[in-house]
């Protein structure tokens, strides 16, 4: 592409998310700012991305922590990172999602004071590098608001300087009945500055101002930070809270199409400095407004499956997977170059919001109440008429799933294993909370220091204490770590998980969920069947439709399948991955 073509394409972007917007510069002039602030001065420096291309296959994993999240006394957290990466971790986790590192007021990172230097506390850039020089390095982009207490607000309010006009207003008497939110906390801050009483857009905190994106200094801004994160090592791009980018007053304010065209202007830019660059979107959403994001692939290479951990929580804990197994029938296989992110859980909570229009109001009532039984804490949202509802449950996933809607039982390991089996054969890239890897119980103490139901799910590990429980073969972490990790590893060898092969769901009942897996060059099928309850099951052989020419085996166990009895039984949360081919 010549410098010419590509300067068209950027200036068409910014035709279409400026076309109600008066402009000081024309869209040709800002679309060479933009090309500049990527690093794309000269034609040498346009790279050539592949359409439809996977820039992914089934060795990778994303491991998702704050820099934080394992500490030792007198060491930069984020050497400490580095560390417990390397000893515990080099076999099974290729990238890493460090949560925001930046100096932030609120919202453990996600209230952003500097976008451009790392947290003090954490460490220092040359960290940073050191992580991505091992691993791929992911790294959010705070894209819809900042901190209160940035230098930019502080200069909203003096009405002088960088971010003088980068923040949204709106006058409180205009109608904002229709603004989706996720917070119930009042949507404007009344904030005296030098232009007089100013009512600042919130959509989540008064802590975190929302940018006003309809000023394109702040756009040319975000990409210079975009240019500092790959400087540093950054592959790959999580678009924070950006279905709220761009308001309109009188409208929902989220998922509007000047949204999508930003991502897509985004994508463009940063595909030809670097093809090998995943942009991730993180929308909290309903499913079916959340697979817009891909876009006709020229958005989100990978959306977060937001959809799949209350799915799957509510699967493991009612007994029965006819949600999961619909949901999952429903989805469409992702195109080449897009894939699905599949996670089940996060340093957030279980969100209830992707679950709406999947599971009736009465089953979230019923998952809601397990999981407070299980010591879970519930946070809310306005709805539309006003009432307060559900928004996400707060546990750890080793808690959440500890028993059933029958209470606490013994399988709690198992069912966790199993749940990791089912995201972790899936089609998709999977990511794993660091807490998850390490079978981390809900921290009420963090709860009441902070106040934040999210703190449960954050606990800060002494690192000579949890090598102390990794090192000892009797407890839940060692045997969560090393069950987890073994799954990982055979899943790095199958081609038949690459994130875009072929998926089918089978028919197995109520008690058994199952999906079929076929490699891209169709010579590796996996049979991925779990047992999703307290209770053995049985299920014909013909009924997933093993072929008895070929040889069989369970690459969980090693065993081969015979298909001579024409049944198999399952334990309880047992999993098997049943395979014509073993390539560990």
């Amino acid at each position: 592409m010549t410098w010419q073509v590509l300067h068209e394409k950027v200036t068409h972007h910014l035709d279409m998310i400026y076309a109600d917007v008066p402009l000081k510069d024309s869209t040709s002039d800002i679309a060479t700012s933009l090309m500049n602030a990527i690093g794309i001065v000269e034609p040498s420096d346009i790279a050539n991305p592949q359409s439809h291309f996977n820039y992914w296959d089934q060795d990778d994993i994303i491991m998702i922590t704050y820099g934080d999240s394992v500490i030792e006394k007198d060491e930069r957290p984020l050497v400490t990172l580095n560390r417990f990466l390397h000893k515990y971790c080099k076999n099974t986790i290729n990238n890493v999602h460090i949560l925001p590192f930046f100096p932030y007021s609120s919202d453990d990172g996600f209230s952003v004071i500097d976008y451009s230097s790392v947290n003090e506390s954490l460490g220092t850039w040359d960290d940073i590098e050191a992580i991505a020089k091992d691993y791929g390095l992911m790294t959010d982009l705070v894209i819809n608001h900042c901190s209160a207490r940035s230098i930019w607000f502080d200069n909203f309010i003096k009405g002088e300087g960088t971010g003088k006009d980068f923040f949204f207003t709106s006058d409180p008497s205009n109608d904002l009945s229709m603004v989706t939110r996720p917070r119930v906390s009042p949507l404007l801050r009344e904030t005296p500055t030098a232009n007089g009483i100013q009512h600042v857009w919130c959509t989540f905190s008064h802590d975190q101002v929302d940018f006003d994106f309809r000023n394109p200094n702040v756009l040319l801004t975000f990409v210079e930070i975009i240019k500092l994160y790959i400087d540093k090592g950054a592959k790959l791009f999580r678009l924070d809270a950006v279905a709220f980018l761009w308001k309109i007053v009188g409208t929902t304010s989220i998922n509007l199409p000047e949204t999508h065209e930003v991502i897509r202007l985004l994508r463009t830019l940063i595909e030809h400095v670097d093809p090998s660059i995943i942009i991730i979107t993180e929308t909290n959403i309903p499913n079916r407004e959340n697979l817009t994001y891909f876009g006709n692939a020229n958005e989100a290479h990978a959306i977060y499956n937001f959809s799949l951990p209350p799915l799957l929580v509510n699967t493991l804990v009612s007994g029965n997977c006819t949600y999961l197994k619909s949901w999952m029938m429903s989805m469409p296989p992702a195109q080449n170059g897009t894939a699905y992110f599949n996670f089940i859980a996060s340093h957030d909570g279980i969100g209830l919001r992707p679950a709406e229009g999947l599971l009736s109001d009465e089953e979230i009532s019923d998952l809601v109440h397990a999981m407070q039984n299980f010591g879970g804490k519930i946070s809310w949202r306005a709805s539309d008429h006003g009432q307060q509802k559900p928004y996400e449950i707060n546990i750890t996933l080793f808690d959440a799933l500890q028993g059933t809607v029958k209470g606490p039982d013994k399988f709690q390991t198992d069912r966790f294993i199993c749940a990791h089996a089912i995201m972790l054969g899936m089609e998709g890239i999977p990511g794993i909370y660091i807490h998850s890897l390490l079978g981390t119980s809900n921290d009420y103490e963090k709860v009441a220091n902070t106040g934040q139901n999210r703190s449960i799910n954050r606990r800060r590990w002494d690192l000579s204490e949890l090598e102390a429980l990794l090192d000892s073969p009797y407890s839940q972490h060692h045997k969560v770590l090393t069950r987890v990790s073994q799954l990982i590893r055979i899943r790095k060898a199958q081609p038949a998980f690459h994130p875009n092969a072929t998926q089918f769901t089978l028919q197995l009942g109520e008690k058994v969920f199952g999906y079929w897996r076929q490699s891209l060059d169709r010579k590796q099928s996996i049979f991925c069947i779990s047992n999703i309850s307290d209770e053995p099951q049985s299920i014909l052989l013909s009924d997933i439709n093993l072929i008895g020419t070929d040889n069989w085996i369970d690459l969980v166990t090693r065993d081969e399948v015979s298909t001579e009895q024409g049944f198999m039984e399952l334990a309880p949360y047992q999993v098997m991955w049943i395979s014509n081919q073993d390539f560990e």
